[in-house]
């Protein structure tokens, strides 16, 4: 099992690198809980509920980054449990052109072929400082 629920993470980073925002959703369980870091004024965190909600994160991200790369590199499984450690660098749009470098982790829970939960982890402050320089909320 944890083979497939890898292979199903992995279509969803696929479906993200094609733009593919309803391919992505399309493997959401219809109850997921979507959870990102940071503070509350960050337009990008907190807990969202439901594919629509987490369709509209995904309109947030684009709104605000420009990523010049992102990249899934190690995937462990165990379980329902899918860990994945990645690498980004992006830019914010409008901001100093400055690129934050960031490296990640997302922890996915996988059942019945869907994905449950997501918890990313990763160092919010340059992207919220990043903000700040467009006067975006953070």
């Amino acid at each position: 099992m944890s083979q497939q629920n890898i292979g199903i993470v992995q279509a969803g980073y696929a479906a993200f690198g094609r733009g593919d925002v309803p391919g992505f959703l399309s493997l959401l369980d219809p109850n997921v809980e979507w959870t990102t870091p940071g503070l509350s004024d960050l337009p990008t965190a907190g807990t969202r509920r439901g594919p629509a909600q987490v369709g509209e994160f995904f309109g947030v991200i684009s709104s605000l980054i420009d990523f010049e790369h992102f990249e899934p590199k190690t995937f462990l499984a165990d379980g329902d449990r899918v860990i994945v450690l990645g690498t980004a660098r992006s830019k914010v749009k409008g901001g100093s052109g400055r690129p934050l470098v960031e490296e990640w982790c997302h922890v996915f829970t996988v059942r019945n072929g869907k994905i449950v939960t997501f918890f990313e982890y990763l160092d919010t402050a340059p992207f919220a400082a990043e903000l700040k320089t467009v006067g975006a909320r953070a």
